[in-house]
């Protein structure tokens, strides 16, 4: 593939390759003065005074992707922001190849050498590409070397030139938009340019064997093909946090359900991207074969900040060896406040001022608020990691008991407030009274 210069590299080997069409027909000769190619916007190629020499312009006018190459590799990205691969960037790129001359019928004669030249030579190949980029005087500037090393010629696919049809008003518009006066033209698109990015990715191992070895044949299982919709491996359906919650709280039990649950060594993994976590806890013993409980001691509080998990399990099936891992699923873990209800008095300013104590930690990185009632309060400036944070409410509205509910509030998940275990539900005591 080639780098980010490689746009600049196709300029540059066209150029040389119609710098030599000139030079082998002798053109220069013909026309009694010596001709070059420039690479100029059609504005920039006429001094604003001086006499217009006979030359070419190769003008690069736009760039579009190509359809053919545009959905070639995976993306670049997974889900969590992790680099897993460097699909090519697949360009198309459009030129206006123009003819200038003062004298009669000289734009004429160059524009033909040079239409015929990239006619006979309508790919680049990788020795003209190399010989091209190749420094007039080796080592040659910066811009010269980081041409030479774009890795043009080594691309998969060759640089083809297509002539490209513009009508009368498509080239009209091109010229009025560079503020030049018209000269002969014809179009060009050369494709196609496959610039890609070195950055480091994740490599999958590579595949040992298609499923457990016979030790009779010695051959490999296979695929193994069972009649039913449920695939025979670990599955995942659902998290239920306890109390019909609709998020987790340390110390308590969460329950997966799911199928292919039975086995040894069941393992529960959690992990969180933003925070790097990849932690495991054990499950609790029974459940059977479509359920796993697990418990977050809250002894574990330091490991799992509050914030969104990914949830699987790890077991090994009955008559296997390997273990084998299921989906993911996502959880939600939740802060909790300790100490509620509290009640406070109002000083003679009329604020109220209180402390807040909950677990797992707030970690840097982390917002915070809470929620009084239906008002939002931000605490007072705190030095995270902390399980405790002061808050001071000026002008605090009076609540007498049973007070206002009060919830807090991290990366926007709220403490539980709601006892769902009962029917109808009801609010917790989680209540703040303001006198």
């Amino acid at each position: 593939m080639t780098s980010a210069y490689g746009v600049a590299a196709v300029t540059a080997v066209l150029r040389q390759v119609l710098n030599e069409g000139i030079i082998n027909h002798n053109v220069s000769g013909v026309l009694g003065s010596t001709v070059i190619t420039s690479v100029l916007a059609p504005d920039r190629v006429v001094p604003v005074s001086g006499s217009e020499a006979s030359q070419l312009n190769l003008f690069l006018h736009r760039v579009s992707a190509n359809s053919g190459w545009r959905n070639e590799g995976q993306p670049s990205r997974d889900s969590s922001g992790r680099r897993l691969g460097n699909p090519p960037l697949a360009l198309d790129l459009h030129y206006l190849l123009s003819a200038y001359s003062s004298g009669d019928l000289h734009a004429e004669v160059l524009l033909g050498y040079a239409t015929q030249w990239l006619h006979e030579n309508p790919v680049l190949t990788r020795d003209a590409i190399r010989a091209a980029l190749v420094p007039a005087t080796p080592p040659g500037t910066s811009l010269e070397r980081a041409l030479q090393d774009s890795g043009l010629a080594e691309q998969i696919e060759m640089i083809k030139i297509t002539p490209e049809y513009l009508d009368t008003e498509e080239m009209s518009k091109l010229w009025t938009a560079t503020q030049s006066h018209m000269r002969p033209t014809v179009a060009y698109v050369a494709t196609v340019v496959l610039l890609q990015a070195d950055a480091p990715t994740r490599a999958p191992l590579p595949v040992l064997s298609r499923g457990p070895i016979d030790p009779v044949t010695h051959r490999e299982a296979g695929i193994i093909v069972q009649v039913g919709l449920e695939p025979p491996l670990p599955t995942l359906e659902a998290v239920s946090p306890a109390g019909g919650q609709p998020v987790a709280r340390l110390g308590e039990d969460v329950d997966l359900t799911g199928h292919h649950l039975e086995g040894a060594a069941r393992t529960v993994l959690l992990g969180n991207d933003r925070f790097e976590i990849e932690e495991s806890v054990a499950a609790a013993p029974g459940g059977g074969d479509a359920l796993i409980r697990f418990n977050i001691a809250t002894a574990r509080a330091a490991d799992f900040p509050v914030g969104v998990y990914r949830v699987g399990v790890q077991l090994v099936r009955p008559g296997e060896a390997a273990a084998r891992t299921s989906n993911r699923l996502a959880m939600t873990l939740a802060p909790e406040m300790t100490g509620l209800p509290i009640s406070v008095a109002r000083d003679g300013a009329g604020t109220a001022t209180f402390t807040i104590n909950f677990f797992p930690a707030l970690r840097a990185g982390q917002s915070v608020a809470l929620v009084l009632g239906q008002q939002e309060y931000a605490p007072q400036p705190f030095t995270a990691p902390t399980t405790s944070l002061q808050f001071a409410i000026e002008d605090a509205p009076v609540a007498p008991a049973p007070g206002l509910l009060v919830r807090l509030r991290i990366d926007g998940i709220d403490s539980p407030i709601i006892d769902r275990s009962v029917t109808p539900p009801v609010f917790r005591n989680q209540r703040l009274v303001i006198a």
